[in-house]
């Protein structure tokens, strides 16, 4: 069984998702490609796919929002999951990741493609300010807050996927 894992990331905090994801598929004995998702030509070669975005603003990247479009047809006739990646700062007890993130129309269109799951996991935060007012937000964040990205729940996740599509090929 070969799979895809398809990410659109910003800073690479996403892409490093994406990685791990590949590497437990791997370790799960399938076949994968990780590819930045503006690349992917077809999903012809491919039997499972797993897509990611970096999310600002509530809003998926560009190449990740291209690729749901572009492969929407393919994406129907195979398993595929779904992750954003993105929160980062102190936790708020009233607020999920998904609260602070969720792109609603994405996740509407990611849900009538028949994704299997879509999952939110925490982001890193830049080491470097890019815009006016950003090192204000990075110093006053604790530096257990600036990156936020749980690697034992992405390894679980992705085991999971791992697990399903074993189940399906027996």
């Amino acid at each position: 069984m070969k799979a895809l894992v398809a990410y659109a990331s910003k800073r690479g905090s996403t892409e490093e998702i994406a990685q791990a994801i590949s590497e437990t598929l791997r370790e799960s004995g399938l076949s994968v490609d990780c590819t930045d998702a503006g690349e992917v030509k077809s999903l012809m070669p491919y039997d499972a796919v797993v897509l990611g975005s970096a999310v600002y603003m509530k809003r998926w990247r560009g190449d990740a929002k291209h690729f749901l479009g572009k492969h929407a047809k393919e994406l129907g006739e195979r398993p595929f999951w779904v992750f954003s990646s993105g929160p980062v700062g102190a936790p708020d007890d009233e607020a999920t990741p998904s609260d602070w993130l969720e792109p609603p129309k994405i996740i509407k269109k990611v849900e009538e493609l028949g994704a299997r799951e879509h999952v939110v996991f925490g982001g890193r935060m830049p080491s470097e300010a890019r815009l006016p007012g950003m090192r204000a937000w990075i110093d006053g964040t604790p530096p257990e807050y600036r990156d936020r990205r749980d690697w034992d729940e992405i390894r679980r996740w992705a085991a999971g996927i791992a697990s399903d599509l074993a189940a399906a090929a027996a």
